[in-house]
């Protein structure tokens, strides 16, 4: 949350009995100081749970809005022509909030644009005080209640009146809603003031101060951190190249995270564990995390809720979204960020291809009923026996091609629907697209980087270290071994001992055959590290692949700069 700004009377101010105004702005671009202007405000002013009133305008930016804009918001040039210009529009709006405290979700971005216009205008800015709902959010909201701290996210997870649209009063009214729940959140914890709001976790309790001694044992190496309770049970994992330096800071005024307090107040020891390099601490939290699932880490605890897209080995193959990956010779992407992406990258194939959206397990010859797909021309239709066994294997080649190879084919397809849809002005639906290919695009990729590491057999790699050099072992994706090589010593016989000491890993199946996605890709980053040498072994990318594709959506600044580029 960002600070509540401005002078506080001493005994504080009840929330019942502040006046709230929460605004949003929708604009040009991400900058005002870059020249990116406002297009519409919208705000809503509340008291004690009450609405007092509404404030909604669209603004004539002066300048023709970005096709993208119109894309995220719907705000079209054409709906702009006749409305007022910012000069008009700001005084009425300072007017609207004065004596209130501005509330936005990511306030500073809101924030800033109006101060910006005020200088630019030479209005006196108020000196509003401020309340930031993302930073709120982030402070009472575990990973487990929520994903992230989006507005969508939060007003879907409180059951908010108004669904976030990218329009201004739509998205106050959500912000509204996700306030109120919010501050609900706080009651139990006593937090029942404006400047208690202001103040949350930023204080660290004397009992919290107290504990410091448990950190006093470890020592000033790089390892992994276990929080205990009074069962030893495991609180809190973590890692860091100074156990003792950073275990201190939870018991200073530099650990404000709110959970975290509370974590440290139920720990009665903490257990240190030494490693040789940050990269051996890293990935030895990642599993002790997934093996533990500490109650306060929100990250890596739920390894099996990973999704999955399948293509099924079977005599009429077709594709389905999982959780887990078997043993059958089947063709895996992801994993997905959610469900949601795996649904839109789904839909992408499905609407490219003519493969079977059925569930039912076929026989070669079928003898089903066809189902609408079929009888519109949008499946080859095993299901009634009249596809062609060798024209289905064709289209299934096809679509394994996209998922395991070069996607050119679905990205040169998707890119025209996208483009005609925008000539349609359905920018909505064009915006739908990008991100449902952008989605299949990063699982692809993800899933071919993955496959570059865990199809080598035996990697043994070495970057400098301040004693000489660090040296990992790293089988099919797995941390097998780590240690320091001292300056001076000879290495063959030296990396042979570690070789002999490193764990044994058997290669399985699918991308993540030995270990988790999240300790591959973090071997892959240091892979990546500048300076890196191979000891022995090697590993390489394919020529071919989803990586040149996905660049430039990511590089893009629009989609309109996208649908230009050729495919």
């Amino acid at each position: 949350m960002q600070a509540v700004q401005g002078s506080f009377d001493e005994l504080g101010r009840p929330l019942s009995d502040v006046t709230f105004c929460v605004v949003d702005l929708e604009t040009t671009g991400g900058s005002a100081a870059k020249g990116s202007r406002i297009t519409e405000f919208g705000a809503v002013k509340v008291r004690g749970g009450e609405v007092l009133g509404e404030f909604q305008t669209l603004v004539n930016p002066d300048e023709l809005i970005p096709a993208y804009i119109t894309v995220l918001t719907g705000i079209t040039n054409q709906m702009v022509i006749g409305a007022p210009r910012i000069a008009e529009v700001l005084p009425s709006f300072l007017e609207f909030a004065r004596g209130t405290v501005l509330v936005a979700h990511n306030a500073p971005f809101d924030v800033g644009f109006l101060k910006h216009f005020s200088r630019e205008l030479g209005i006196p800015w108020p000196g509003f005080e401020t309340l930031d709902t993302a930073v709120l959010a982030r402070r009472v909201l575990s990973r487990e209640e929520v994903p992230n701290c989006k507005l969508s996210t939060l007003a879907a997870a409180f059951g908010a009146t108004s669904t976030p649209n990218h329009r201004a009063l739509s998205d106050a009214r959500a912000t509204v809603d996700v306030l109120h729940a919010l501050f609900e959140r706080l009651g139990p914890f006593g937090v029942t003031t404006l400047e208690e709001v202001s103040t949350y976790t930023s204080k660290v309790k004397p009992e919290q101060r107290r504990k410091r001694h448990l950190a006093e044992h470890l020592p000033e190496a790089p390892g992994v951190y276990l929080f205990r309770d009074a069962n030893d049970d495991i609180l809190y994992v973590g890692t860091s190249r100074n156990l003792r330096t950073r275990t201190r800071s939870y018991f200073t005024k530099a650990e404000t995270r709110t959970r975290m307090g509370e974590m440290v107040m139920l720990a009665q020891r903490i257990e240190g564990i030494v490693c040789a390099t940050a990269l051996e601490a890293q990935v030895r939290e990642l599993r002790l995390i997934g093996r533990h699932r500490p109650p306060y880490n929100r990250r890596s605890r739920f390894p099996e809720r990973l999704t999955w897209l399948k293509l099924t080995r079977e005599p009429w193959p077709r594709l389905s979204i999982v959780r887990t990956i078997l043993d059958d010779e089947a063709d895996y992407i992801g994993p997905f960020r959610g469900r949601s992406a795996a649904e839109g990258a789904l839909t992408a194939l499905h609407d490219s291809y003519k493969i079977r959206q059925c569930t039912p397990r076929l026989v070669l010859r079928s003898k089903r009923t066809a189902c609408a797909l079929a009888e519109m021309g949008h499946c080859l239709s095993p299901c009634d026996g009249s596809a062609d066994v060798e024209e289905y294997a064709a289209e299934v080649q096809r679509v394994r091609r996209a998922m395991t190879g070069d996607p050119q084919e679905l990205v040169t397809a998707v890119r025209q629907h996208m483009l005609d849809l925008a000539r349609a002005e359905r920018f909505e639906d064009a915006a739908m697209w990008r991100d449902r290919l952008t989605g299949f695009l990063r699982a692809v990729v993800r899933t071919q980087r993955l496959r570059e590491l865990t199809g080598a057999e035996e990697l043994v790699a070495a970057i400098p270290h301040p004693q000489g050099w660090e040296i990992h072992v790293i089988r099919h994706g797995r941390l097998a071994a780590a240690g320091v090589l001292p300056r001076g010593t000879h290495p063959t016989g030296w990396v042979d001992a570690l070789l002999a000491t490193a764990e044994t890993v058997v290669g399985g199946f699918g991308p993540i055959p030995a270990a988790t996605a999240e300790e591959t890709e973090t071997l892959l980053r240091w892979l990546d590290s500048p300076g890196l040498r191979m000891v022995r072994g090697s590993w390489h990318a394919p020529l071919e692949g989803a990586a040149r594709h996905l660049t430039p959506f990511e590089e893009a600044s629009s989609s309109w700069q996208l649908l230009q580029q050729p495919g």
